[in-house]
C-alpha cells in the first residue's frame, strides 16, 4: 500500500507563497497522474492541480496562473507552488494518484495551509 506524506504548510499572509510536498513511498510514482487536492474546513474536498506522467498539467480556474505543481521522479515527490496566496486558499492540502481525475490510494494526512493578516 503506497503512503503519502505531504508537508510545508503553515501559516502566511495574503500574497505570500509556499511550497507543498507530497512524497510517495513504493516504486513506479514516475508512471502516475498526480493531484493536489484541498480541503476547507466544513467543505467538501476538491482537485485544485493535476500532473500528468508526460509533465502536462491542469488547474483549477481559482488557482490558475498562481499555483504550479511540478515532480520529481527520482525523489517520488510531487510538488505545489503556491504564490499570491489568498484568504479562500485557506484549507487542508493532500495529494493523491489521479485515474481519470478520480483519487485512488488511501490519503495522507493532509498538510494545513492558513492566508491570513
Amino acid at each position: 500500500q503506497v503512503q503519502l506524506v505531504e508537508s510545508g504548510g503553515g501559516l502566511v499572509q495574503p500574497g505570500e507563497s509556499l511550497r507543498l510536498s507530497c512524497a510517495a513511498s513504493g516504486s513506479r510514482f514516475s508512471i502516475y497522474a498526480m493531484g493536489w487536492y484541498r480541503q476547507p474546513l466544513g467543505k467538501q474536498r476538491e482537485l485544485v492541480a493535476a500532473i500528468a506522467s508526460t509533465g502536462s498539467t491542469n488547474y483549477a480556474d481559482s488557482v490558475k496562473g498562481r499555483f504550479t505543481v511540478f515532480r520529481d521522479n527520482a525523489k517520488n515527490t510531487v510538488y505545489l507552488q503556491m504564490n499570491s496566496l489568498k484568504p479562500e486558499d485557506t484549507a487542508v492540502y493532500y495529494c493523491n494518484r489521479l485515474v481519470g481525475n478520480v483519487p485512488t490510494w488511501t490519503w495522507g494526512q493532509g498538510t494545513q495551509v492558513t492566508v491570513s493578516s
